[in-house]
């Protein structure tokens, strides 16, 4: 029987966002330390995309692996995008700080995902992709046009996806999104065996998650892994929510009181927020991004870090997790 992409070893990877310059410039010999960081720390999982830094973070996570042993780790990319090279004045305005001089164009089609697997290999030099993901088939990407490539993909990624998946080619595939549609429509439509959930499960917001998500993927056999756990940084005090400047209101009221309880107990927000998701029994991991090795390191030790079963009494009390939401006690 086939080993599961993700095994318990898995649970915290890294996330390749702020390796592709997401928040400052991060250089070539930052990125490198920072990954061989992970490495040594244990971190045997690995998410990137083609999307951040326009090919820079993909590039540098396959400059790192492709020196480390086949077999020792787990990689996981997305399609979705692809990538052509333009002139330095003709990259278009991302989020990225420093991103590669390329421009993009969305294609969900059977032909691009094929492209875009190959070109993912040729930039990380690798050979093989465990895990591929559907990036940002969602309205808050593709706006009204999500019903238009959806179908795309309908027809397009998702048979060539499961198609790989059978032949071995790859192990497993799912949605990579923000959005909880995307991944209820997918399901719907194909049989994906992992998604990315990114933004619509954290310890501050997960209502909607726990009634309509979860008990999808469940009933499906899909497990989630998660992406933006700490809000894109939130979490820890930056001065960000979700990869925007808009922080919804009472959320850093809500932050801080989290914050102060877990003080109490003897830990911090950081365990918190990743004990918070790994509990739910549909997540298989979480991938926090880092820009620095000391995120790293507090990630790690938040991993092996036990937390006290009344601090989530405390928190339930105070409704400052839904009551529903699955935590390390069983609850």
């Amino acid at each position: 029987m086939e080993k599961p992409a993700l095994q318990k070893e898995h649970q915290l990877g890294l996330g390749g966002v702020a390796i592709g310059t997401a928040f400052e410039n991060i250089t070539d010999d930052q990125a490198a330390r920072l990954l061989e960081k992970a490495w040594e720390l244990g971190i045997r999982y690995y998410d990137t995309s083609p999307w951040y830094g326009l090919t820079k973070s993909e590039r540098r996570f396959g400059a790192f692996l492709s020196q480390k042993p086949n077999e020792d780790y787990v990689f996981s990319t997305k399609i979705g995008r692809l990538f052509h090279k333009v002139n330095p004045d003709q990259v278009p305005p991302t989020m990225w700080k420093n991103p590669m001089n390329f421009d993009y164009t969305h294609d969900y089609s059977a032909d691009a995902t094929k492209r875009s697997i190959e070109e993912s290999l040729e930039r990380t030099g690798l050979d093989r992709i465990d895990i591929v993901y559907v990036h940002d088939l969602s309205e808050d990407q593709v706006g009204d046009r999500y019903p238009y490539h959806m179908e795309i993909a309908k027809k397009g990624a998702f048979k060539v996806l499961s198609d790989y998946r059978s032949q071995g080619i790859i192990k497993a595939w799912g949605m990579g999104v923000n959005k909880i549609k995307p991944i209820l429509d997918c399901m719907e439509a194909a049989d994906p065996d992992i998604c990315l959930s990114a933004t619509q499960y954290s310890i501050l917001e997960h209502e909607e998650a726990v009634d309509r998500l979860l008990p999808a993927v469940r009933k499906n056999g899909v497990k989630l892994v998660s992406g933006a756990g700490y809000n894109s940084g939130f979490i820890a005090g930056r001065n960000r929510y979700n990869y925007k400047q808009h922080i919804p209101k009472g959320m850093k009221e809500k932050r801080d009181r989290i914050a102060t309880i877990a003080q109490d107990y003897g830990i911090d927000s950081i365990t918190a927020a990743l004990h918070f998701v790994l509990a739910a029994d549909e997540f298989a991991a979480i991938i926090p991004g880092a820009s620095k090795t000391e995120q790293i390191k507090d990630n790690v030790r938040a991993w092996k870090t036990d937390i006290p079963n009344d601090f989530w009494a405390a928190l339930k009390k105070e409704g400052l997790i839904y009551k529903k939401a699955q935590t390390p006690t069983g609850d």
